[in-house]
């Protein structure tokens, strides 16, 4: 039997209201915030519109490599704001020119860091999608330069801020749960054997080159843009990078260790198959199986992903498991949260998700939260620094996998100790003429 507990958020205004923050709040009446994107696709063009609702922004400039997608996202911004922005497809040109206040940053993972710390030393507020870089060594980079350059950042870990997941955070910390030894994160998707897509040349309006950046330069092709760099690993992490981050976040959000002091993880393509890279075809090359172990000083927390096989055979499907003394506690998604006690005699206790639709995410508490950082000059709750450390949890599991073996992790150094292969691996060489951040 189910019992529905509603004395820790009622509405999901109550739960911003309990976390410190109110849905809606603007950092000044009447203050809008010269304000630039960089990376204007679909998730990008979501965060503008959350900053626009909130009546913060003046949006003055739009950046991304593709000549289309700054149209399509400009007809959207002047149609719901009025606002005519100017495109570039180089964010360095628009922060010279446009001099924003606020930047929003929704690129692939391997363009993070560099936008981030040329905003930084221009002096605007970031917001920056997670996971914070595409390394160890660039989050580190961020982290340095948000803090030398004083401003605002906030990165796009959005459970940490939606109403269920505040309150089962709440009960999570009560002790209700009693001593966790061990948390269990997993996600699940359909899927099966991936046949390798033809290279193509890119469109006309699209700058593959600038595109890939940093990264090597591979040959186009529609399977990574747009939409699909995710499970290509020069642009980012797979799965762990992308889902696993946030269920990684909840545990940190939950323990007061601030690291793992050893990860490791194995995997593969036994489904998808051998990844294929050669002048007329490619596939992804992001593992379709995953296992990840981070070994913290009191608990052991696992990440498990399986990019086919969709789980319908256990009560939770997606999410992370806390096995306690006391019972089962489960922080779901679009299942909210849930509380199994080992107490046969005792009620199981759920509340049920309050999520922002359509996409099932809490961006306007998100940026409320931003804009309330801003103006207070207070940490907002995704800061760089814990952000910075939840990201790193996947790139070293990314890592290990990598290497093929586990490693040891210092979490206050934030090195590998004794071990050159796996230390060297914090960091990747740049493609000229980009140099990497120091």
């Amino acid at each position: 039997m189910n019992l529905h507990r509603r004395q820790f958020l009622k509405t999901s205004a109550t739960g911003a209201l309990a976390a410190g923050f109110a849905p809606g709040l603007s950092a000044k009446a009447g203050r809008k915030y010269r304000t630039a994107l960089i990376g204007s696709g679909w998730w990008g063009m979501n965060v503008l519109k959350e900053a626009m609702a909130a009546g913060s922004a003046k949006v003055v400039g739009l950046c991304d490599v593709d000549e289309e997608a700054i149209d399509v996202s400009a007809e959207k911004v002047e149609r719901l704001s009025g606002d005519s922005p100017k495109g570039y497809k180089d964010y360095r040109e628009l922060l010279a020119k446009e001099k924003p206040e606020v930047v929003i940053i929704a690129t692939p993972d391997h363009w993070h860091a560099l936008p981030f710390i040329a905003a930084c030393e221009a002096g605007a507020h970031v917001f920056v999608e997670k996971p914070t870089g595409h390394t160890i060594a660039e989050s580190q980079a961020m982290v340095k330069a948000a803090q030398a350059a004083g401003i605002t950042a906030q990165v796009g870990l959005h459970r940490r801020i939606g109403p269920h997941h505040v309150s089962g955070m709440k009960f999570l910390k009560s002790g209700a749960v009693g001593d966790i030894g061990m948390i269990r994160l997993f996600v699940a998707g359909g899927g099966g054997k991936e046949t390798p897509a033809r290279n193509q040349d890119p469109s006309d309006g699209l700058d593959w080159d600038l595109y890939c950046g940093p990264a090597p330069l591979r040959p186009f092709n529609t399977r990574i843009h747009p939409g699909g760099w995710r499970n290509f690993l020069d642009f980012a992490n797979g799965t762990l990078g992308d889902w696993g981050v946030h269920w990684l976040d909840q545990v940190l959000w939950w323990t007061d260790e601030k690291a793992p002091k050893y990860v490791h993880s194995t995997g593969g393509r036994p489904v998808r198959g051998e990844a294929v890279l050669n002048d007329k075809f490619q596939t992804s090359d992001a593992p379709d199986t995953q296992v990840a172990t981070y070994q913290f000083e009191s608990f052991t927390a696992t990440w498990e992903h399986r990019k086919y096989a969709r789980n319908n055979s256990e009560k939770h499907a997606i999410g992370a498991y806390f096995y306690g003394t006391k019972g089962v506690f489960h922080m779901g998604w679009r299942d909210g949260w849930t509380f199994h006690p080992t107490d046969s005699k005792k009620k199981t206790i759920h509340e049920d998700h309050q999520l922002q639709e359509p996409d099932g995410h809490n961006l306007t508490l998100l940026w409320a939260d931003f804009l309330r950082a801003i103006e207070t000059k207070a940490e907002p709750v995704c800061g760089i620094e814990p952000s910075h450390r939840s990201s790193v949890l996947p790139m070293l599991g990314m890592l290990s996998y990598k290497l093929g073996r586990g490693v040891a992790w210092d979490g206050d150094k934030e090195t590998i100790p004794n071990d050159p292969e796996a230390q060297k691996l914090l960091r990747r060489e740049y493609r000229e003429p980009w140099k990497y951040p120091d």
